[in-house]
């Protein structure tokens, strides 16, 4: 079974032989991999596929559709695909305007560019699916310094089916205790050298809460989790860092400082595109450039192609990440903790960076859209923390926020 389900919608006047020619020869070119199941005029699985779309291929279809349309009732959005040919746009055009009368919404699929599109479409459509029954754990309230960075647990659920598990402080700080790690703690990794020692005696601890951790999710069956981690450092004197470079790789979205809109943008970048992305603080932007500085002490060992191991910039103790990722096409995506607002940009990672008064892992970014630091990062951000997504995937997010 295909992600993808095409069904057909036919007026009776048409000669059936030559539309079935015409209709393999369109879904070719539209599906040129394939990657499809053909349903034709039989709808009994209609909505049991992530992505149904509803080729019109002729005009005169508009009653058949309402005759139609009480058995889709599960169905809000309608794709409605065209070929251009014997009256489909049209006819699609008197569709979509009767739903958008009567509540329900749609799109034509028509013109250049409609496999991109769709293939956009499905990658959504997936994650959509996939993201519903998730529990994400909230080991403890965001930091205090996270003003804007809440999330409504109630939308959460209602639009992403999303479940946010809350876990006390009190609880990761036991696990750490009783965390026994099951394998050899990082001796052969690189070191910063300028802080080598320091970071040697603090694997142990890092390696630890990594353990822990895992512990955590396995006990509360969580997908996803976001970490007060700054209170380790008065706690266990020791840092996060590690560990949530570790889950991310592993598959488990893991976001800093209890950051819960941060964790839900790193959880749907994963469902589009199989990686949680780089989470990090704008440090710099020039306006007329649109350029961006972005810093932070973690970063998932699957986004680098190196790594070596540090302390954690503010503090000074613990165990950071400095990675760095390679010069390459991104996604700057964001969302906000009750969903109502999304931000995404493309653009390009110029270089890494090594300054001393940043975050250990930094990079140089240029967005395609210099605009967007005047008309977003300056003016209205959704917080602090963004994701940095390897790759340009805007086209399916955008989908996805639909």
């Amino acid at each position: 079974m295909n992600d993808i389900a095409v069904y057909t919608l036919t007026s009776a006047l048409h000669d059936k032989k030559a539309l079935e020619v015409s209709t393999k020869q369109f879904l070719s070119e539209v599906f040129p991999r394939g990657g499809y199941d053909f349903c034709g005029d039989s709808y009994t699985s209609f909505c049991s596929y992530p992505l149904n779309i509803i080729f019109v291929r002729t005009g005169g279809t508009e009653g058949e559709f309402i005759k139609l349309l009480p058995t889709l009732k599960e169905t809000k959005h309608f794709y409605l695909l065209t070929s251009g040919k014997n009256n489909s746009l049209a006819a699609s055009m008197e569709i979509l305007s009767y739903l958008n009368q009567n509540g329900l919404s749609g799109e034509i699929l028509h013109g250049s560019g409609l496999a991109e599109r769709i293939a956009a479409l499905a990658a959504a459509a997936r994650a959509r699916r996939e993201l519903r029954g998730k529990r994400l754990g909230v080991l403890g309230r965001p930091s205090d310094w996270l003003i804007s960075s809440a999330a409504d647990p109630s939308a959460v659920r209602e639009k992403l089916g999303i479940e946010l598990v809350d876990i006390s402080m009190d609880e990761v700080k036991a696990a750490i205790e009783k965390a026994e790690p099951a394998e050899p703690e990082y001796e052969s990794f690189d070191l910063v050298q300028a802080r080598a020692e320091k970071v040697c005696d603090s694997i142990p601890g890092a390696v630890k809460i990594y353990w822990a951790l895992r512990q955590l999710v396995l006990d509360n069956k969580l997908d996803g989790l976001t970490l007060r981690c700054f209170d380790l450092l008065t706690s266990v004197k020791n840092t996060g860092c590690l560990a949530l470079a570790r889950l991310n790789t592993e598959g488990i979205p893991a976001s800093c400082e209890g950051d819960v809109p941060a964790l839900l943008a790193m959880t749907i970048a994963r469902s589009i595109t199989g990686t949680t992305g780089f989470m990090a603080n704008p440090s710099r932007m020039d306006p007329a450039t649109g350029k961006i500085v972005f810093a932070h002490c973690t970063v998932p060992f699957d986004c680098v192609d190196s790594f070596k191991l540090d302390t954690h910039f503010e503090s000074g103790i613990g165990v950071g990440i400095k990675g760095n990722i390679p010069a390459s096409p991104v996604t700057v995506f964001k969302v906000s903790g009750d969903l109502s607002r999304v931000f995404i940009a493309e653009g390009q990672i110029l270089r890494n960076l090594d300054e001393p008064d940043l975050c250990r892992t930094q990079i140089e970014v240029q967005l395609d859209d210099p605009s967007l630091i005047s008309s977003y990062f300056l003016t209205a951000p959704i917080g602090n923390h963004h994701i940095i997504i390897p790759g340009r995937c805007s086209a399916a997010l955008r989908a996805f926020a639909q």
